[in-house]
């Protein structure tokens, strides 16, 4: 597959954008699982989407709408509701586009592309062709790129469609040859780095290959990351930080935050001779209640959950 980075910034053809594909509500409807109605109503209710109409009034969704709906869906699952989608989206999706440098339309088909190649592989369970694809899709994309928006997107996609005979296996094929791969790396980088930060979930809040890339995003050469395992207690937090002895204790959730989660929070933060810090989607959510506590919290975005968390240990963030 050709990478998108043969083009230089500015250079690509005009004309690639005129043949973007535009999909019908019907066939949008088809590959999201939201009915036309819904998606009618998220429109004009919401203004959550803002599809191209033809010169009769049908409408037509690119492949950015389409990501658009899947991540709201994502949201409500969380529990979030729909009315608030739309302030959570004006803060993230700006995120996303900027971390590109090519047209959002053509860095998205070129995601299509490899998923599909990665769900191919999966739909098979041809773990030799899996690995390969893997491998190819690091050769392409950073490792935000290659979790965010291109192996993690098929991994939800594959939880959320579990009805039909088989699907349920895919899911736990690529579950497992996921966990595993990311694992793997979190051993390299604990090898060769100083394991400064402990990461937990809180409980319930995430499967484990949630909580094992999140540790990834948070990993580099000046800390490394020890992982707890799924289900670990929350009140014995302080006894685990207290023998490990870390610089920064991360709790990973993506659910919508219980309403006494800031309390819970601040009385741990008391307990602890480290500092605590927030991450996934509950950290966004959450973030306005935490305001002017000594709690960081780091975001749902690779990228942005790295660099605050430097700036938390180097003291310069605040809170």
């Amino acid at each position: 597959m050709p990478a998108l980075t043969d083009f230089g910034p500015g250079l690509l053809p005009a004309a690639s954008l005129e043949r973007e594909e535009l999909f019908p509500i019907r066939e949008v409807a088809r590959l999201t699982g939201i009915n036309p109605v819904t998606l009618r109503a998220w429109e004009r209710r919401y203004g959550l989407i803002q599809p191209t109409r033809t010169e009769s009034g049908h409408r037509l969704y690119s492949m950015v709408d389409i990501e658009t709906v899947r991540s709201i869906l994502g949201w409500i699952d969380r529990g979030v509701a729909v009315s608030k989608v739309g302030k959570i989206l004006a803060k993230t999706e700006p995120l996303k586009v900027l971390s590109h440098i090519f047209p959002n339309e053509l860095v998205l088909a070129d995601y299509h592309q490899w998923r599909q190649q990665v769900e191919a592989a999966v739909s098979a369970f041809d773990d030799v062709q899996l690995e390969r694809v893997y491998g190819q899709i690091f050769s392409s994309y950073s490792l935000p790129v290659v979790f965010q928006d291109i192996l993690m997107p098929l991994w939800k996609q594959l939880l959320q469609r579990q009805e039909a005979f088989g699907q349920t296996s895919e899911w736990l094929f690529f579950d497992a040859f996921l966990r595993s791969r990311v694992a793997q790396r979190l051993l390299l980088i604990r090898d060769t780095s100083p394991r400064r930060v402990v990461v937990s979930a809180l409980a319930g809040e995430c499967h484990e290959l949630e909580l094992l890339v999140a540790a990834l995003f948070l990993s580099g050469a000046d800390s490394g990351v020890r992982v707890l395992t799924i289900g670990q207690p929350f009140d014995e937090l302080t006894l685990v930080c207290e023998r490990i002895k870390p610089l920064a204790l991360v709790l990973f959730s993506n659910h919508l935050p219980a309403p006494e989660l800031p309390r819970r929070l601040n009385r741990l933060a008391m307990s602890l001779d480290c500092q605590l810090m927030l991450a996934g989607d509950a950290s966004d959510l959450a973030q306005e209640h935490l305001a002017g506590s000594s709690i960081g919290c780091l975001g749902n975005e690779g990228l942005l959950m790295r660099q605050r968390l430097k700036q938390f240990l180097a003291g310069r963030l605040d809170t």
